[in-house]
């Protein structure tokens, strides 16, 4: 059950994450800057390099005004998705 912030899952909270800032209108810095983190941070997230954590990613979320629900339900899905694959 160990995952890697290359899993499936991860890629599809990270690509949601993403979408969420960019439908917003925010750089990576100004992003961060909300965040009150380094640019490189969000940066890492952005482009699978470093995992979020959950109070990270409520954060992250509230920052960008992005309900922290519907990310979950991604990750639910893909998680769905993933387990469907392996069997």
């Amino acid at each position: 059950m160990k995952r890697t912030h290359y899993s499936y899952e991860h890629e599809k909270l990270r690509e949601w994450l993403k979408q969420q800032r960019e439908e917003r209108g925010l750089s990576i810095r100004a992003a961060a800057d909300l965040v009150g983190r380094h640019h490189s941070i969000i940066g890492k997230i952005e482009q699978e390099r470093k995992r979020i954590d959950i109070a990270e990613f409520v954060e992250y979320c509230l920052v960008l005004q992005a309900d922290p629900h519907e990310g979950v339900d991604v990750l639910i899905e893909a998680l769905t998705k993933s387990r469907g694959k392996k069997n």
